[in-house]
Formats: structure tokens, C-alpha cells, sequence
């Protein structure tokens, strides 16, 4: 062996070593004294060999402060290339450790020394695939076991493509095969430097790199969710890098993994995918047929929960928008040049989108939002929630073009509504505020009212109180009469018992109320109906304080003073209004606790309305008619007269009636009976009788003649 090393060093020089320095020729010979030592059986003599070889490189370093690094380069080329480095890739597969470690440390050297570190590229790369790849198929591990080292050749291959360049083209088999290894190894650092090496080759061999890209992301993608976040994170920053140098076909392989990151608990991750997204919007060479896919992933980051991440996301969207303008800036030509104002009312005019940015939304909206109604109803709760935040964003961008959409969107938002998760709700409520910005009330009436009219729900009325809470007052104003009509409704105010119903039937009646203000005088009488019934049904849930809220903004608009102001006018079609089914009453009827909230609530207004009030009472208070009902309205009777003065005879006109009210209601029902129902029955209206005595309303002459 040390023959052969001192013949390579006083071989004749050929026409590539004419040129060789002094310098050169020293080093040549200082090596080729050293190099017999690597080829030792001892472990320790291959070592000290190994040592002495780096003693040497940087004992050859120049240090002087006028020294040529270009000249002492090229002396270098020539012993590193001729002697050195097949000695140390042989060096690789040495079965000591230490003496791997040191031979990759010297290859690490020798590169960067080198005048042309890409002449070693053809026997570095196979051999780094030797230690790091094996033969194909690459599932049993790697041949070299030492997780440290595999890091230390990775590196060195990261280096080689580094200072290799274009040159590494004709090798890339190899590096692939390498990284399609190094990217699943067990060691998380290993596969974190394999992604920037990853990188690195894709931006070092442009030209030929996409005919090589697909194969690396398959084991991208399976590192995508490793445990540790770093991993994740350099996963999703490398397949940026290889999808843009590479095969376009590979982003749908891509985006469902990206997607997935993006309900990743660490911010560094979803702002990686964030990054990556917008970058492949700006320039990504197939942008245009993927932009249907990348910009509900680069939207879905404005309502990250970290600030920065949604900061970045909307200036990468800002930027997107206005690079999509100027590149087609003469299909836009006359919305540039004839740019009218924001909508009148919209929400945010002072941040209003791009025309870019709103362009971009309004010509893929078609193709996003059948996937984000879909997965607005996905098990997954997260998903729900990001869809539902989406689809606000996608609203705010579309603005009055969302109308040819509409029927599907508002399905989906009254599907939504009812879901569990609070977030879902107030997303899908904002974007049912949106729609009543940007949409004609004529038109979405239209949609909303036949639902309501076919199966009331409360995600139905939360939705048309949230479209109405966004309408402006001016466009509302002609459809006022139309929806309290369409409230007031039967099967609609009646349409349940659930106290969710209930709710948000008294939200719409406050959101007629809120934007409508003066508007609504002319259907106060129909609204009164609504709350009179969410008085009734809900009032002892926690409804009746919000109730009487309402019924305060409602005499405010009417410019009134107060709640019985209301009653007072519309006391009387109340009370007509109900008695028109008064014949069919039993304890279970809605009428009946209608009547006792109209009752109870009208005050003085009781004393004007004495000739629909005591038919009504005079007939559902015979002895024929259902004894709990008969009850019921003895007890609210009883409270009424305890209080007559301000009450029924509010205008002195009760004496009128007082012979109906004993002989036609308190006399049938003092007879007796028997039955303890029947003696609970004479009992209340024994009471409701003291009540009328001591009310005072009875002259000495009625009380004696009575």
C-alpha cells in the first residue's frame, strides 16, 4: 500500500497537474506518508492516521493575512481529488465509530478546501448512498447505525449540494434516494436537516429537478405529523421548496396534509403552512388552476387565535391580490378605472379587501363553497369551526355576488346553527349579518320565509334575526309588515316549547325592533302578538325580563312612555284577537296563557276594554267548561280585582258589568259540587269574590243589594 500511495505521488504529472504548485507537491508528500496508515488493522492506528490527516489540512491552511484563497485552492484540488478522498469514502464503511465520524469531518474539509468540489460529486454520492440508502428498496434500516453520524453524512450532504450547485443534476438519483431514506429516519434531527437538504437540491438543479420532485413527497408527507414540531415545521417549509421546483400535480397530494397542520396546537407550524400557502399564490408556476385549493388554506389563518399568524396571513393575501390586479389589469380595466365607493353599509369600509383580493374570492367561489357547506356539517368539531370562520372571511370578500349562491349558503347556515359548538354559531350569525349587508331583502325573504312557513326551527329564526340585523334600515324598511306578519303566525310563534325557540324568536323581534326603529309602528300590533306569546310560553324560563326590555325599545319607537302605553292601544285587538278560539280553551291551551299575559300586563288599559274582556271570561268560566282552566283564570281574576281601581274599573265603567260578573260567573260556580275539585273550585271563586269586596270599587247600595 505505501508503494502505491508513493507512486500515485511521484507520478509523471500529466496534463491536469502540469500546473500543480509547490505548495501542492508538499502537501502530496505529506499525505502520502500519512495515508498508508488508514489501511492499519489496529482501530487505533486507523485513528491516529485519521487525526495526523487533519492535523495536516489544517497545518496546509494558508495564513497569511496576503494569501490567495484561489491559488491555494487550486493547490489543494489536485492531493484532495487524487489521493485523499477515495481513501476517506473507503473510510465510510470502517467498522470503528470514531473513524467514521473523523473520515466525514475530513470530507466536510476537503470540500470546502477544494478548488472544484463539484468534480467529487460522482463518487461522494454514491457512497453517501451506500451508508445512508442501501440497495433499493429502501425499508430495512440504513447501514450505517450510528444516529449521530447518519446526521453528520446528511449535513455533509446537505454541504455537497450546497457548493455543488446545477452540477449535482446528472447525480440526482442518488441524493433522491438518499432524502427518500433520511426523511423517515427514527432520529428527529436527521430528518430535519434532510428537509433543508431537500430544499437545497430542489433550488440547486431548477431545470431537472421535477422530474424527481413526486418521489420526495411521499415521505414528506408521512413526516408531516411527527411528534416533534420542529420536524413539522421543516417538513411543511422543504415541500414549499420541492412542489415549487417540482411537479405541480404533487399540491394535491400536498393539501390535505397542509390543511390538517393548520388545526396544529403549536403557531409556528400553522404559520409555516401559512407561509408556504401564500408563497405558492405569489409564485407557484401552476398558481392559476390551484388557486380554488390554496386560498380557503391562506384565509382559513385570519382567525388564528395567534395575532401575528393573522397578520401574516392577510398581508400574504394582500400581496396576492394586488400581484392577481396587475397581472390582469386588462380584464380589470374598467373596474379600475370606474372604482365606485364601498357598499353603503358595509361592515368595515375602512379595511374593505383589494379588488384583487375580492375578485380572486368572487370568480372561485363557485368551487369553494360547496366543499366548505360540506364540511361546515363535519363530525370533527375543529372543522366545523374553521369552516364556519371561513365562510365569514369568503362572505366579506364576495360581497353582493354571494346572491347567486345564496339558497345553498342559507341551508347550510340554518343546518349550522344548531350546532353545539358556540363558536359554529356565532360565525355562522356573522355571516347571516353579511348577507343582510350585501343581499336584498326581497331576495332572501324569498328563501327564508317558505322554511320557516314549512318547519319552524330555532337555527330558522336565529338566521333571519341575524340577516335582519344586518340589513340597512332603508331596504328593510318596505318588508317590515311582512316579517312581523309572518312571525306573528300561529305555527310559527307557536312553534315550540324549547326555550332555544323561544330565544330566538324574541331576537327577531328585536332585531325589527333595532333597525327599523320608527318603521315598525304600523306592525307594532303584530309584534306585540309575538312577545305577548313569548311572554306567555317562555316568561317564567328567563324570557320575561328580556320581554319587557322589547316591549320598552317598542313604546320608544312608538314614541311612548311605556309598556302600558302599548297595552292601552292595543288591548283591545289582543283581546279580539283571542277570543276568537275562547270556546275551545282547555289548561293546555297557548290561548289561555296568552290571555292571562294580556290580562295581567294591561293595567288601566283592562277598564277600556270591559266589553271584550267579560264575554271572554263570562263564557270560559261556566261550570261546563275544563275545571283547571276555570281555575287558572279565578286566580288571575282574583289578582286583577285586588287591584281594581287601577285595573278593570280604571275608567269607572266596571259597575256596568257587575251583575254578569256575579250572577253569569261567580254565582254558577259557588254551587255545589261534589268532588275536591269542585270545592277548590268554589274556594277560588270565594276569593275572587272577597277580592271584588274589598277592593272598594262597591258602593253600600251594591254591597247591600248584593
Amino acid at each position: 500500500m505505501a508503494a502505491l500511495v508513493a507512486a500515485e505521488a511521484a507520478a509523471p504529472p500529466g496534463p491536469a497537474e502540469a500546473a500543480e504548485t509547490a505548495e501542492a507537491a508538499e502537501l502530496s508528500r505529506a499525505l502520502s506518508r500519512l495515508l498508508p496508515g488508514l489501511e492499519a488493522d489496529s482501530k487505533l492506528g486507523r485513528r491516529r492516521a485519521l487525526e495526523a490527516l487533519e492535523r495536516a489540512l489544517e497545518a496546509a491552511r494558508p495564513e497569511a493575512p496576503d494569501a490567495d484563497p484561489a491559488a491555494a485552492a487550486a493547490a489543494f484540488q489536485g492531493p484532495w481529488a487524487r489521493l485523499l478522498l477515495p481513501r476517506l469514502l473507503r473510510c465510510l464503511a470502517d467498522p470503528a465509530e470514531g473513524c467514521r465520524a473523523l473520515a466525514v469531518h475530513l470530507l466536510g474539509l476537503g470540500l470546502r478546501r477544494a478548488a472544484r468540489p463539484r468534480d467529487a460529486l460522482p463518487r461522494l454520492l454514491p457512497a453517501l448512498a451506500a451508508r445512508l440508502a442501501g440497495p433499493e428498496p429502501a425499508r430495512r434500516p440504513p447501514p450505517e447505525a450510528c444516529e449521530e453520524l447518519r446526521l453528520a453524512l446528511v449535513e455533509l450532504l446537505g454541504l455537497a449540494v450546497r457548493l455543488g450547485g446545477s452540477a449535482l443534476a446528472p447525480h440526482l438519483d442518488d441524493a433522491v434516494r438518499v432524502l427518500r431514506c433520511t426523511l423517515l429516519d427514527p432520529f428527529a434531527a436527521v430528518r430535519r436537516e434532510s428537509c433543508d437538504c431537500a430544499a437545497a437540491l430542489a433550488r440547486a438543479t431548477p431545470d431537472h429537478f421535477h422530474m424527481q420532485s413526486e418521489s420526495l413527497v411521499g415521505p414528506l408527507m408521512q413526516s408531516i405529523s411527527h411528534q416533534h414540531w420542529k420536524v413539522r415545521v421543516a417538513v411543511i417549509e422543504a415541500t414549499g421548496t420541492v412542489v415549487q421546483f417540482g411537479s405541480g400535480k404533487s399540491v394535491d397530494d400536498v393539501l390535505p396534509h397542509f390543511a390538517q397542520r393548520l388545526f396544529d396546537n403549536v403557531p409556528q407550524v400553522r404559520q409555516a403552512v401559512t407561509r408556504v400557502v401564500g408563497d405558492w399564490l405569489l409564485r407557484l408556476r401552476d398558481r392559476y388552476s390551484f388557486f380554488h385549493k390554496l386560498i380557503p388554506l391562506l384565509l382559513s389563518s385570519f382567525d388564528d387565535e395567534i395575532p401575528e399568524v393573522a397578520r401574516e396571513a392577510a398581508n400574504l393575501w394582500e400581496k396576492v391580490g394586488l400581484q392577481w390586479q396587475t397581472e390582469n389589469e386588462e380584464d380589470l380595466k374598467d373596474k379600475l378605472d370606474f372604482a365606485g365607493p364601498p357598499p353603503a353599509h358595509h361592515p368595515s369600509p375602512g379595511s374593505r379587501p383589494g379588488l384583487g383580493c375580492r375578485e380572486l374570492v368572487f370568480r372561485n367561489l363557485s368551487k369553494i363553497l360547496p366543499a366548505i357547506c360540506h364540511d361546515i356539517g363535519d363530525w370533527v368539531a375543529g372543522t366545523r369551526v374553521k369552516s364556519a370562520q371561513l365562510l365569514v372571511v369568503l362572505l366579506l370578500h364576495a360581497e353582493d355576488h354571494v346572491t347567486q349562491h345564496l339558497e345553498p349558503v342559507l341551508r347550510t347556515l340554518q343546518h349550522a346553527c344548531a350546532d353545539e359548538e358556540r363558536a359554529v354559531v356565532s360565525s355562522c350569525t356573522r355571516s347571516a349579518q353579511l348577507i343582510g349587508t350585501f343581499v336584498s331583502p326581497e331576495v332572501f325573504l324569498k328563501l327564508i320565509l317558505p322554511t320557516l312557513r314549512k318547519s319552524p326551527s330555532p337555527s330558522g329564526l336565529l338566521v333571519l334575526a341575524s340577516v335582519i340585523q344586518g340589513c340597512p334600515r332603508e331596504a328593510l324598511r318596505p318588508h317590515v309588515k311582512v316579517i312581523a306578519a309572518e312571525l306573528a303566525q300561529a305555527h310559527i310563534c307557536q312553534g315550540s316549547e324549547n326555550l332555544l325557540y323561544g330565544e330566538s324568536l324574541l331576537l327577531c323581534v328585536q332585531s325589527v325592533v333595532a333597525v327599523s326603529r320608527e318603521d315598525c309602528r304600523g306592525s307594532s300590533l303584530q309584534l306585540m302578538e309575538v312577545l305577548v306569546t313569548v311572554l306567555a310560553l317562555w316568561g317564567a324560563t328567563g324570557l320575561g325580563d328580556k320581554v319587557q326590555e322589547t316591549l320598552a325599545t317598542l313604546a320608544a319607537v312608538a314614541s311612548m312612555d311605556g309598556s302600558l302605553d302599548l297595552f292601552r292601544e292595543h288591548a283591545g285587538p289582543l283581546l279580539e284577537w283571542l277570543a276568537g278560539s275562547h270556546q275551545a280553551w282547555t289548561i293546555h291551551s297557548t290561548e289561555l296563557l296568552q290571555f292571562d299575559v294580556v290580562v295581567t300586563h294591561s293595567g288601566p288599559a283592562l277598564g277600556e276594554v270591559l266589553p271584550q274582556l267579560v264575554p271572554v271570561l263570562r263564557s270560559c268560566l261556566q261550570p261546563t267548561r275544563d275545571p283547571s282552566m276555570r281555575l287558572r283564570l279565578f286566580s288571575t281574576l282574583t289578582g286583577v280585582l285586588l287591584q281594581a281601581r287601577e285595573t278593570v274599573d280604571s275608567q269607572g265603567q266596571f259597575h256596568a258589568y257587575l251583575d254578569t260578573v256575579i250572577k253569569d260567573i261567580f254565582i254558577p260556580n259557588l254551587q255545589w259540587h261534589a268532588g275536591r275539585t269542585a270545592g277548590a273550585i268554589r274556594t277560588a271563586a270565594v276569593s275572587c269574590l272577597w277580592a271584588l269586596i274589598s277592593s272598594g270599587i262597591l258602593s253600600n247600595k251594591q254591597l247591600d243589594e248584593g
